[in-house]
């Protein structure tokens, strides 16, 4: 062989150990699981001009608030609760959306947390207006009869006990909103861990649940390869993962009864932050120490455009974080939170079409709903029939 050959075959091998190397990355991040979806989706996403169109975007921030995170004992949870009602207020009532409404939370807490003192406090602070209390969940090797008695009781000592929750307009039942601890939605994990309920979707409609708001989870295995979607998932007897797929929300199209709407988050490659500098880093909207929200993520949210077919001057960017995980909660109660609100005021005096919305979780839920009847202007005015028991004494 030439050394020519020889050349040329050392750079196939290189070239080859280079891409098998960036595969193993790919897989290690669990990347694999979207990459596909996100380069090659199967809806064209529609190209807006938000300088001379409007544009409205609801940001919710969905915290899986766990006040007792790392075993902490009560006088610590306690503590973190106490912080959070104390400084919220203190740094964000001076800001302000587009419509004039303060910056919102919603804290998803979970069931296998619950102590009256640490929800008492968290009402008083959303009666206060600052935000929204709904169902988080821990649980593992459980079964179909025990999901359902948690979420049952939970839900009724949440809206009778701590006037939190509210009840549906036209059937007057509870409902909540619900983000599945370990990402383990619908028994998602392959090792059968953190769930044990295949059939979790149904469980969650007949007790009284709006909508799932779990996903994104990357880097995590139980993510979807469904993403960037807002979309209503059904059970599929027999299988684990069910809301790995499901029927796109669209205007004019309205849910069957035993659909349950998922509101997934964004989720994309983020070729600012490389990792090795090779691989990009993931988007996956989650606000956590070292990673606060910027205008410069926010532009990366508002690129997933998450929204409901035929309406996409609507952008819905959901949020997650774990509010009182330790570092979290010092970035989240930060004054780098303090600078993104300024930085969406500031775009929105530049551009007087950008219109930003801080919602609830089950706000946004309802303005998806608005979307689907084809609405061209959000209507707060119908969000008053969705009352708790602690807003309707506001």
């Amino acid at each position: 062989m030439t050394t020519a050959g020889i050349v040329l075959l050392i750079a196939l091998f290189a070239a080859l150990g280079g891409m098998v190397a960036l595969a193993a990355l790919i897989r290690q991040r669990q990347m694999h699981l979207w990459l596909k979806p996100y380069y090659f989706p199967s809806e064209k996403k529609p190209v807006i001009d938000g300088q001379h169109e409007d544009v409205h975007v609801f940001i919710a921030i969905c915290d899986h608030y766990e006040p007792e995170w790392n075993n902490a004992d009560h006088h610590t949870a306690l503590a973190r609760v106490d912080r959070w009602c104390r400084e919220y207020p203190a740094l964000f009532s001076s800001y302000s959306d587009s419509r004039g409404r303060m910056p919102q939370h919603t804290f998803f807490f979970p069931q296998d947390q619950y102590h009256p003192a640490y929800l008492d406090r968290l009402a008083e602070l959303c009666h206060d207006g600052f935000g929204d209390v709904d169902v988080h969940l821990h649980h593992d090797n459980d079964t179909a009869l025990g999901l359902f008695e948690k979420l049952s009781d939970f839900r009724d000592t949440l809206y009778h006990r701590h006037g939190l929750l509210r009840t549906d307009p036209e059937t007057g039942n509870i409902v909540y909103g619900f983000i599945h601890g370990n990402w383990a939605l619908c028994n998602a994990r392959p090792d059968g861990r953190w769930c044990g309920v295949d059939h979790e979707i149904p469980i969650l409609l007949e007790t009284g649940c709006y909508a799932d708001l779990t996903m994104p989870s990357a880097p995590s295995d139980t993510q979807t390869p469904t993403i960037n979607s807002i979309y209503y998932a059904k059970d599929c007897p027999g299988r684990t993962r069910s809301h790995d797929h499901g029927i796109r929300a669209a205007v004019g199209k309205h849910p069957e009864h035993d659909a349950l709407l998922m509101i997934q988050g964004p989720l994309l490659p983020d070729w600012t932050h490389r990792k090795f500098g090779v691989l990009p880093r993931i988007e996956n909207s989650d606000l956590h120490v070292g990673r606060p929200a910027t205008w410069e993520r926010m532009k990366l949210w508002m690129k997933a455009h998450v929204h409901v077919q035929g309406q996409p001057n609507w952008h819905f960017v959901k949020l997650h974080t774990h509010g009182c995980k330790a570092g979290n909660i010092d970035t989240l109660l930060s004054a780098d939170m303090q600078a993104f609100h300024e930085e969406l005021a500031a775009h929105n005096r530049q551009n007087p079409h950008f219109h930003y919305h801080y919602v609830t979780a089950w706000e946004m839920s309802q303005f998806v709903h608005q979307a689907e009847d084809g609405l061209s202007k959000p209507d707060w005015t119908a969000l008053a029939g969705g009352l708790s028991p602690v807003a309707s004494m506001v």
